[in-house]
């Protein structure tokens, strides 16, 4: 348990389990309305296309879906042309993927970036990090 959850449970006076800070955030009908995922393979690559935003409440689909593809593939690319908006959970989602993408020798990088995320990552020194894809396919950094 975490500690905030451990807060939460302090509070509550009839001692009933606590649900998560998602749902408590947020419907998943809601949820699921603000990030949708589009998953395309081609070969031994595999193209993510995220619409919406990447913002706390939601960062757990976008894990939940692309985590699994991992192992059974060689490159990852999150095409984020449609996506308008990063919060700091939606960039620690793409950096929880990144490690685990790496660690298990597979290549993920990032299409299309838009003027917020670009800005983001630069900010918090993690563009560099990231592999950039351009238009097409080139890797920019």
């Amino acid at each position: 348990m975490f500690p905030f959850q451990l807060r939460y449970a302090k509070i509550d006076r009839q001692h009933k389990p606590i649900d998560t800070i998602r749902q408590r955030l947020m419907s998943d009908k809601t949820a699921s309305s603000l990030l949708t995922l589009d998953v395309v393979r081609t070969g031994e690559t595999i193209v993510v296309r995220c619409n919406g935003k990447l913002v706390a409440g939601v960062n757990d689909i976008l894990y939940a879906q692309v985590s699994p593809l991992i192992p059974e593939s060689k490159r990852i690319v999150l095409d984020l042309t449609n996506l308008a908006r990063v919060d700091s959970m939606g960039l620690g989602t793409l950096v929880r993927l990144y490690v685990s993408a790496r660690s298990a020798g597979c290549s993920l990088e990032l299409l299309n970036l838009g003027k917020q995320v670009r800005q983001l990552l630069g900010t918090t020194h993690m563009l560099s990090v990231f592999a950039i894809v351009g238009e097409h396919g080139i890797k920019m950094g």
